[in-house]
């Protein structure tokens, strides 16, 4: 579990420098050259991306099971996968009324997929792995918007190709995810195929 602990510190740390540590980020800018920076945060967050595989992994191993949940809690999470992957893709999509609306849909879509984990998995591993990441997007939403709100920034207005193009991509990438990369990926089929 400490491996999954520091991996996650790793990972959000580095990503909450905006939220915490706005004025020190952008003398780290300064200092180092905006490409050196970013490379000094890919490095830290790839670190504790694989970390926080590893320490996932072997907290399955021996799982501490804090609540069972029940099988409809799965079909929600289903839904709430859905409108994760729709508001990741919103967030590279141009002209869509999901990032028009909600401005910063990547964190949104964060908060989406720790949602649905929380209510489909009840070990220990699980609620620190999607607690973590559900507390770290709620902030940085709240803290990005107010940014936004602050600076005037206003996100294009949405076009129906650039929603339908992002509704598209979204739902076949959470059908190709749900379907055949959770298996292969994580080891759990989220989707019950019939023989």
């Amino acid at each position: 579990m400490s491996l999954l602990v520091l991996g996650l510190i790793l990972f959000l740390v580095p990503h909450s420098t905006r939220i915490f540590a706005d004025d020190w980020r952008a003398d780290m800018i300064d200092r180092l050259g905006e490409k050196p920076w970013k490379g000094v945060i890919s490095l830290l967050s790839l670190a504790g991306f694989v970390l926080i595989v590893i320490g996932y992994g072997q907290a399955r191993l021996a799982p501490v099971v804090l609540w069972l949940p029940p099988l409809w809690l799965r079909h929600i999470a289903l839904l709430l996968n859905l409108v994760a992957f729709i508001s990741i893709v919103a967030a590279y999509v141009p002209r869509n009324s999901i990032k028009s609306k909600f401005g910063h849909p990547m964190v949104a879509g964060v908060k989406a997929w720790a949602i649905a984990h929380l209510l489909a998995n009840g070990n220990l591993a699980d609620v620190i792995l999607f607690g973590a990441f559900l507390a770290w997007s709620i902030v940085d939403y709240r803290n990005s918007r107010r940014r936004d709100r602050a600076s005037g920034t206003r996100y294009p207005a949405g076009t129906l190709a650039g929603n339908l193009l992002t509704v598209s991509i979204g739902v076949v990438a959470w059908a190709v995810f749900m379907l055949y990369l959770h298996l292969r990926l994580i080891g759990v089929a989220p989707i019950a195929m019939g023989s």
